[in-house]
């Protein structure tokens, strides 16, 4: 389950991997950052962001705004203002492929912030289970729908620091 995801072992960084892992929390203390937080839909991101970051970053996720129309355009404006306000801010969404996720490091950079990706890496099986059993307690209007987690499956690439990210942490259930 979703509650057993650990902080993040740090998988990649300029210069190299580093060993073992760093509670989040203890990083937020210092200078505002963003992060991009990347996983298939049920892969345990938002559990993760409530235990890890929730206290520390402003949380943004198009889940907020459910019924909005534009909600990247809408999305991307609430991140550049909170990064201009000198906010941290982690971005709770799939975020599977590196040309969703291009805009969101420009704007840190724009902003002149250190940007990291944290990558949720559940197997497809078990993130399947996790939407079912949600979708069973939800209107239909809240279900996510077995395409939706499919298709951003088939444009999901891992996030890499060739995409500008500082650094790559990479989360597994039960590791």
């Amino acid at each position: 389950m979703s509650e057993d995801l650990p902080a993040p072992r740090h998988a990649h960084a300029r210069g190299g991997p580093l060993q073992g892992g760093r509670d989040s929390r203890i990083e937020a203390a210092g200078a505002p950052e963003l992060v991009v937080v990347v996983g298939l839909q049920g892969a345990g991101k938002s559990t993760w962001v409530q235990r890890h970051l929730a206290a520390t970053h402003a949380v943004v996720s198009k889940d907020h705004w459910p019924r909005a129309r534009r909600r990247e355009a809408r999305q991307q404006r609430v991140v550049a203002e909170l990064l201009a306000a000198g906010r941290s801010v982690v971005v709770d969404n799939t975020n599977p492929s590196p040309e969703e996720r291009a805009p969101l490091v420009a704007a840190a950079r724009a902003a002149g912030l250190p940007v990291r990706a944290v990558w949720v890496d559940t197997p497809l099986a078990e993130c399947l289970v996790r939407v079912e059993a949600r979708n069973a307690t939800r209107e239909e209007r809240g279900r996510v729908p077995l395409v939706g987690v499919l298709s951003a499956r088939r444009r999901f690439r891992p996030p890499s620091e060739v995409e500008g990210f500082d650094r790559v942490d990479v989360v597994r259930p039960g590791s």
